[in-house]
């Protein structure tokens, strides 16, 4: 077979190039460590090694929303375990105010340090997270949430929004909880109403208070505000907002009196114009529980000997322990999100420690065998130039003698 020099050339050329190509590719192998870098290296390869590398890519985005997370409901749980304690120390000067040994300027001092409560809470409320964002906000963290009235009362500015984070892939955690829920819906302690005492002689107070059938209750025929009056001490008639009135006879002290709906349980005995009305009121904001126990410490000395102060010490301690254990089952939420957030982040971990071996098994070099087919490579194409030099020098001239 004729073999022309321009055919010689071409494949002794394109059989070097092809040569040098493949040293320089193993060159970049060994100075990067990788045995896969394109899909020119190992096509099956590559597509698996770009599926580990996309998931791995996603667990790091989500190990930033799991740090963010968790400092958030961290702040949360530190925050409310804060506010527990303040309103457990207002409840201990509540019970020191009820002693009759103080002095008038006792109750003061003790007034005094329960009037740091209110600010001490408030500003629980308007916690800021690291960024600088209102924790309690809802979805409007750029504002103070709460904000305090000239009467001390407290108004929320924010809404119900609650910001979630992804920290898996089927998996959202909350990263904040509303103020109104946290610090606004604490659940009424006598039920669906509240109650405020027009003239009290007897001291009863009212035990509870609520809807009890729904299907009954008419709140359009027979509206509230709804006011009990004793005529005696067994016959009290209750007269609703439309002045439809319901006579109630034979009572005894301690029964349930069931109305339109509505039950209600008295503790005491009631003496004749004993007068009370009850208003709806299922849910008490937290600070307007504090200021209730403040104006109560202030006005105790001056109260003297009125039935009504015990009366309405019972009721806001009641308020007081159902606000702290309501504030305890907001913080235990944010424990149960530290809880979960704990796991997706040991799950993650092993999820890596997984991908990573895999995406090694694949990408990384194996040094020695890498280094011997480098050097095997740069004998062969030694080998080839040596041989193309030797061979193109050749002509028949060097056949004649």
């Amino acid at each position: 077979m004729r073999v022309s020099t321009a055919q010689f050339y071409n494949q002794s050329g394109m059989r070097m190039s092809n040569q040098q190509s493949s040293v320089n590719d193993q060159m970049s192998n060994l100075s990067s460590g990788k045995r896969v870098e394109t899909a020119k290296d190992d096509a099956m390869a590559y597509s698996t090694l770009a599926g580990y590398k996309n998931d791995l890519a996603n667990i790091e985005k989500y190990q930033r929303n799991i740090t963010q997370a968790e400092n958030h409901n961290s702040l949360i749980d530190t925050s409310l375990a804060n506010a527990e304690g303040i309103m457990n120390e207002l409840k201990d000067l509540m019970i020191q105010a009820n002693n009759g040994v103080y002095s008038a300027d006792d109750l003061a001092s003790i007034y005094q340090q329960a009037s740091q409560s209110l600010q001490q809470i408030l500003d629980i409320a308007n916690t800021k997270d690291e960024t600088g964002g209102y924790v309690f906000a809802g979805y409007q963290i750029d504002d103070a949430p709460f904000v305090i009235q000239t009467d001390n009362s407290v108004d929320y500015r924010g809404d119900n929004g609650v910001r979630e984070l992804q920290i898996a892939k089927n998996v959202s955690m909350a990263s904040n909880q509303s103020g109104e829920h946290v610090f606004q819906k604490v659940p009424n302690a006598i039920g669906d109403f509240s109650a405020t005492y027009n003239t009290n002689n007897s001291g009863i107070g009212v035990e509870r208070a609520v809807v009890a059938d729904a299907s009954v209750y008419d709140s359009t025929a027979n509206p509230a505000d709804f006011t009990f009056e004793f005529i005696s001490a067994t016959e009290l008639t209750i007269t609703d907002g439309a002045s439809n009135v319901t006579t109630i006879n034979g009572y005894i002290p301690g029964q349930t009196i069931a109305f339109n709906g509505i039950e209600v349980k008295l503790n005491g005995n009631p003496l004749p114009g004993d007068k009370f009305t009850l208003k709806p009121e299922q849910d008490i904001s937290v600070f307007d529980n504090i200021k209730s126990a403040i104006d109560w410490i202030d006005n105790k000395a001056s109260a003297g000997d009125d039935p009504q102060v015990q009366v309405d010490f019972n009721q806001i301690i009641e308020q007081l322990s159902d606000s702290m254990n309501y504030l305890t089952s907001r913080r235990a939420e944010a424990g149960i999100n530290l809880q979960v957030i704990d796991r997706q982040k040991s799950n993650h971990l092993d999820t890596e420690l997984y991908l990573s071996s895999g995406r090694s098994s694949i990408e990384d070099l194996d040094f020695a065998k890498a280094i011997s087919v480098f050097e095997q490579s740069q004998v062969a194409l030694q080998a080839a130039q040596q041989t193309f030099t030797q061979v193109q020098g050749l002509n028949l001239f060097n056949y004649i003698r």
